[in-house]
């Protein structure tokens, strides 16, 4: 999604180069005391896959009944190697085919497998273990992710009945061959829905989009709550890099108050050469 590897071999000329060759399996952990983050790219000849398994060197995904399985053996680089090893199982008594696209084209698409599951991690590397919620979703796309879009914001909260809102809050470039326009020109896409445990997918009116704090790069994020509500206000920040931001944020939604996981992805500093030079010290590659 974010490999610089898989940008170069494109800017060589290579068409839309192999995916297999720029595989990775991403690890983030913010435990006090045992924060870990694991993005090794991988090429071909490490990749074997079939409809139960996906393995990517010396980790593995995998389907146990209705249970996905995900072994790790990775290295996080940073700020010195530590292992990432162990087992994670998740686990949801319902599972949705729900699909929807993010942009005009339908050239990139999201859909919740599971947004209610349950979790359990166990970690030998570092010593961790727990268990609790958890959400599983996929998104796919024909096209580098940095084509069609500006900026995104995503959140998404678990309720008091147990269900799950999420919100996709868009600006999607408006490029000159599709609409005859400026670059610079964005549309907006409000995606709503709350994913309810007896299967019913139900959309609601999120309320308006509020700024939330700069991030220590510059990136601005925001988050949509209930009207009149007080404004959300940052929980904790998880990741704050020059182009995503991962946090935890508390706000009024559906008239409860919940603590959301949020995401901002920027775009236009993906774009930059300099950002894809830096990439490569979290995410090495072996070929």
């Amino acid at each position: 999604m974010f490999s610089p590897y898989y940008h170069w071999a494109r800017s060589r000329g290579q068409g839309l180069a192999n995916p297999e060759e720029h595989c990775c399996i991403n690890v983030a952990l913010y435990s006090p005391g045992a924060r870990r983050w694991a993005m090794t790219e991988r090429g071909a000849r490490h990749v074997e896959r079939d409809e139960r398994h996906f393995r990517v060197g010396p980790s593995e995904v995998r389907w146990e009944g209705n249970a996905l399985v995900i072994d790790l053996d990775e290295w996080s680089p940073l700020p010195v190697p530590r292992r990432v090893r162990g087992s994670i199982r998740v686990q949801a008594d319902r599972f949705f085919g729900f699909q929807t696209p993010l942009d005009r084209a339908g050239a990139h698409r999201w859909g919740p497998l599971a947004p209610s599951a349950r979790i359990a991690v166990s970690l030998t590397a570092p010593d961790l273990h727990w268990q609790g919620e958890a959400y599983l979703d996929s998104n796919e796309g024909d096209e580098p992710i940095d084509r069609p879009f500006h900026e995104w914001d995503w959140s998404r909260a678990t309720l008091a009945d147990g269900s799950t809102a999420v919100i996709y809050d868009v600006r999607e470039r408006t490029l000159p061959e599709q609409q005859g326009e400026a670059p610079e020109a964005l549309t907006e896409r409000l995606i709503a829905l709350r994913f309810r445990t007896d299967g019913d997918i139900e959309p609601f009116k999120p309320g308006v989009r509020r700024s939330l704090p700069r991030g220590l790069w510059g990136v601005g994020r925001s988050i949509r709550s209930d009207e009149g509500a007080q404004p959300a206000q940052i929980h904790r920040t998880l990741e704050d890099t020059p182009f995503y931001m991962r946090s935890m944020v508390q706000q009024r939604l559906l008239g409860e108050d919940v603590i959301a996981m949020h995401e901002t992805l920027y775009l236009p500093r993906l774009r930059s050469g300099l950002v894809r030079l830096m990439l490569p010290w979290r995410m090495p590659r072996l070929r």
